[in-house]
């Protein structure tokens, strides 16, 4: 039996104070379990991206409890939450967030600043079908190509957990497609745990398992006994 590797319990999340105080995430528990594909889905203002920048210890939550990898998050400073960060967390983002003055290589390899057991930049570069590109600069690739190299770069950093914040949201369908395939199969392979963040409700059908959010709280939690391939959703 797999053992859970991400627990929320009683967690909220408040902005603000007095007459403008907002709960971005209200009362919300799940778990998570060690090498799951999820999706955490839910429209514009439902929480999803607070609850996963605290499940990385971007944000620290208001109340509640929250452990990630045995660790748990609430009480650790900034020093310690990088080095959480560093350890656990790898990271993919909408925008892919490259250093445009570095190659894809150097891009990548900026992991080995940051673990002591990072993965080798150019092994990770195959992995996503860019060995040819190692020396390319950010400008000089395609939109998909730079989602690969961020992806790449989350992965040398050898995290249990990978984080993806609308990961496809930039990207034409075809190339979304080609990135959740990747994803995907880094899941089934390296047996990371794999955690995404989107509204397109088509990518839920590719997960083991998919937490619906509606206005900061868990609206359902559904289990998928057959996910089926990214190439089989209907975009």
């Amino acid at each position: 039996m797999s053992k859970e590797i991400v627990v929320f319990e009683s967690v909220t999340k408040v902005f603000g104070s007095g007459e403008g105080e907002q709960k971005a995430v209200d009362n919300v528990s799940f778990s998570i379990n060690e090498g799951e594909f999820v999706v955490i889905l839910g429209q514009s203002g439902a929480g999803k991206s607070t609850v996963l920048n605290m499940l990385g210890g971007l944000d620290k939550q208001t109340s509640g409890k929250i452990t990630v990898n045995g660790e748990e998050l609430f009480g650790l400073d900034d020093t310690k939450l990088a080095a959480f960060r560093a350890k656990n967390i790898g990271f993919i983002f909408q925008f892919y967030n490259l250093l445009p003055s570095l190659t894809a290589y150097e891009n990548v390899a900026l992991s080995k600043d940051i673990v002591k057991n990072a993965l080798d930049p150019t092994e990770m570069l195959k992995k996503v079908g860019l060995e040819k590109h190692a020396d390319k600069f950010p400008s000089q690739m395609s939109g998909g190509e730079q989602q690969r190299v961020s992806i790449a770069r989350a992965l040398a950093k050898n995290p249990p957990i990978i984080l993806g914040d609308e990961p496809t949201g930039a990207l034409d369908s075809e190339t979304g497609i080609a990135v959740l395939e990747l994803l995907s199969r880094l899941n089934k392979e390296n047996k990371n745990t794999v955690i995404i963040v989107t509204h397109n409700a088509d990518i839920a059908r590719c997960a083991d398992k998919v937490i619906r959010m509606k206005n900061g709280k868990i609206k359902e939690v559904t289990i998928n006994e057959n996910p089926v391939s990214v190439r089989e959703v209907q975009w």
